[in-house]
This record gives structure tokens, sequence and C-alpha cells, in this order.
């Protein structure tokens, strides 16, 4: 169900929700967190709202997602709410500000904070300089951020140690996962040696590759080369070299070990939905992420 409420104010969408509520069961009960979505008024918002749905089925929360109109316009607030199967395992508020409006998005938002819930931000498209210092990154104790999307994807990742706080994340090292998880088990088979240098490549406005470099620079002595082409990271130790490459819009990887047979392996790019379920499991600092941006510093670009 999808209910549009223009031109209104947040104390009666606040009484559309409770009057849903009280028709239609507590549709709050069992909330884990509230899921606060900054974003532009863009065809894209439907598909960022779609993102947020499905990761609420892994982890039921009341979805905010606040979207930036014309500012050049007179001060507005055009809501929607969006319960059962409109929105997934969770309940949607989408509220979409004008005029000046559009710059108080926290205030707008504060009233529909669920009460002793944690608070998550995330920026699909443009997100703040600093995550932790942007009012609503100050009601989140987890800010989620982007930087495929940005511009500049290189400067963007590299830009975000200058400004990590704990708590903070990028899309991109969820995008990683698996190729991490792939790598540290294949070292686990013969030969142990050590991993004397490392090179990745792949697109150059990808920062998820980026964050490989990053991550491999972080945990290995030697020098980590970045390097524009296929998509691939090969790991070269005194006898051996392990490989694990895949086509760039392919979803079968090949890992590769010296003196072995080639293995396919599933590893598929991941949808941002996933993605974003994945953070939303754990609202701790995540320390490995940190040292990636710090490895970052490290990385040899070719």
């Amino acid at each position: 169900m999808i209910i549009d409420l223009p031109a209104t104010t947040t104390g009666t969408v606040n009484k559309k929700l409770v009057e849903l509520r009280e028709t239609g069961g507590a549709v709050t009960l069992g909330r884990v967190l509230t899921l606060v979505v900054s974003t532009d008024d863009s065809e894209h918002s439907e598909a960022v709202i779609d993102a947020a749905n499905e990761a609420s089925r892994e982890h039921p929360c009341r979805v905010i997602v606040v979207t930036r109109g014309n500012r050049s316009v007179e001060s507005r607030l055009d809501a929607q709410i969006r319960v059962g199967g409109d929105a997934g395992a969770s309940e949607v508020v989408v509220l979409r500000l004008y005029g000046e409006l559009a710059g108080h998005e926290s205030s707008v938002v504060t009233p529909f904070l669920l009460p002793d819930t944690p608070v998550v931000a995330w920026w699909p498209d443009k997100s703040p300089p600093v995550p932790a210092q942007d009012p609503l990154g100050r009601l989140a104790v987890r800010r989620i951020t982007d930087a495929t999307g940005a511009p500049d994807p290189r400067s963007t990742i590299i830009s975000r140690l200058a400004s990590y706080t704990d708590g903070d994340t990028d899309l991109a090292w969820a995008r990683i996962t698996p190729w991490r998880a792939l790598l540290t088990s294949a070292l686990d088979q013969p030969p142990h040696e050590q991993i004397l240098s490392a090179t990745v490549s792949g697109l150059a406005e990808e920062p998820a590759v980026d964050l490989i470099a990053g991550w491999l620079a972080s945990r290995i002595d030697g020098p980590v080369h970045r390097r524009t082409g296929l998509l691939r990271a090969d790991l070269h130790r005194e006898t051996s070299t392990l490989s694990l490459s895949r086509p760039q819009t392919g979803k079968t990887a090949t890992l590769s070990r010296t003196g072995a047979p080639d293995s396919l392996v599933s590893l598929a790019r991941r949808e941002t939905r996933d993605c974003l379920a994945e953070d939303l499991r754990r609202l701790d600092p995540d320390e490995i992420y940190h040292a990636a941006l710090a490895g970052l510093a490290k990385v040899i670009y070719e």
C-alpha cells in the first residue's frame, strides 16, 4: 500500500503512521534499526528505495528516504508512506524536500526515528566530505557511502581515509568481500609461502579494485601494483603465483595456481542491495576497512 501526502508536515505524516499502526497492527514490532537514505530526487530514487527494501528483508527496519528537490522553489514537504508488499519487510517513509527545507534534512528526519534503535545513514550517490560531521551522520552509528558513482571514484575512495571515523564504510568495500574470501581461502592451500608482491588490475574508475589493492598492501610486506586492464589479482610468491581473474561483466572467475589446474568459481558483481544488507549486519567499527584505506598510500599506481 502506498499513501501520498503532498504539501504536508511531519506531524501529519506521523499521525498517519500511528493510524496505520492502529488499523494494520504494530508495524514497528521487531524493527532492529532505522535506515536513513539521503539522495537527490531523480530517476534513480526508485532504484535506491528498491535496494533499501530488499536489504530490509534481512534486517527489518524503518526506512526513511530523504530526497532533495528543487531549492529555488517555495519550501514544501511531499511525503509518501509505503507499507505491506510495497515496503519489503519494513515500512518506508519517503520525504521529498523542496526550497530551503532541502537544507535541513536532519530536522525533518528526527521525528520519524524509532526510539531505542540504532540509526544507519546511507548516501547512495553524493556524500558529504566528512560523513560523521554531517547533520545526518551525527544521528547515525553507521555511515555508508558509495564512491562508485562519484565523478572521480579513485580520488573519492582515497580521500575516505582523511575523513574516516569509527562507523564509516563504503559499498565498494562490501563489493569485494567475495574476492577477499576467495583469495584468503586459496592461500590456505600449499605451498604456504610468503607473498612477495601483488598486482591488481581493473577499470580505472572502479574503486572496489583500489580497495583490493589497499587491502593487500595492508596485509603484505612487498609492493602492490595497481594497473588499468583486465579484472584480476595476482599474488606472487617465491615459487608460485596465485591469480584470480574474471571478465568485467562476467559471473564466473578463474582461480589459477602454479602447478595446479585452474578452478572456476562463481563471482558475479554484487548488487547494491546485497552490499547494503552486508553492511547492516554489523554496526561496530570495521578496522579492516580502515586498514585498507590506509594501505592505499602504499599502492604503486601504473
